[in-house]
């Protein structure tokens, strides 16, 4: 058999903690190094977002796979590509270390150029649920719909029951519902999609900065949710 070494990433603390995220990549590592002849020989673990052009300096655990691969001359293997990057220029970096990596999802016949192509077609794609995001809240913005929660000003009027408080989610739903929608049909569980709606800056109904699986789920239709579930 010939030896690799594994990388699995999650984005949060609380992912990390959990196992939730990690113990999938690596089933999904596993199962993939099982079927195509390879002896996973160590296996490296981080949590980290890992954004920005020192991207690689922020992440101690995919330097030291790298370094781990180049001693034994064999590849990393990842579960999906965006546990690397969904960047573009950080991908052709990682192809200047010299260190083959194997992507389960993709197979291990996808060389280099199939990797580059993958993440520019990620990374377009994240960049255009992006644009539709923000010109969607721009939109309900300029209708006078308030986003976010309370941004200060008058207290609100609590005598109006809970009709005003369900015409605003409901609002937010019809801005942001069609998003997290689009990252549901993709196949992005309801945990992915909240670390998604979190790098992107989303806030939630309530204006907090941190999504949870829960309102996420709350965005989603009845049967959309169901399957979820």
């Amino acid at each position: 058999m010939q030896k690799a070494v594994a990388y699995v990433r999650v984005s949060t603390a609380k992912q990390g903690k959990s196992g939730l995220g990690m113990d999938a990549q690596l089933a999904a590592i596993r199962h993939f190094a099982q079927a195509e002849g390879f002896s996973v020989v160590e296996v490296f673990t981080e949590v980290e977002t890992g954004k920005g052009s020192d991207a690689l300096a922020k992440r101690p655990q995919l330097r030291n796979a790298l370094d781990k691969a180049k001693v034994m001359q064999c590849p990393v293997i990842v579960a999906k590509l965006d546990r690397l990057s969904r960047d573009v220029a950080f991908i052709a970096g990682l192809m200047v270390e010299r260190v083959p990596f194997i992507v389960a999802e993709l197979g291990k016949d996808a060389d280099p150029f199939m990797l580059h192509i993958w993440a520019a077609m990620a990374e377009k794609e994240r960049r255009m649920i992006s644009e539709r995001t923000k010109a969607a809240l721009a939109a309900a913005k300029a209708r006078g719909v308030i986003l976010g929660g309370n941004r200060g000003g008058p207290a609100p009027d609590h005598a109006k029951g809970t009709a005003a408080i369900q015409a605003k989610a409901a609002a937010f739903k019809g801005q942001v519902g069609p998003i997290i929608a689009d990252l549901h049909a993709k196949g992005l569980s309801l945990r992915a999609i909240a670390t998604e709606l979190m790098d992107m800056g989303i806030k939630t109904s309530r204006g907090s900065e941190k999504w949870t699986a829960a309102a996420v789920k709350r965005c989603l239709a009845p049967d959309q949710s169901a399957a979820s579930a």
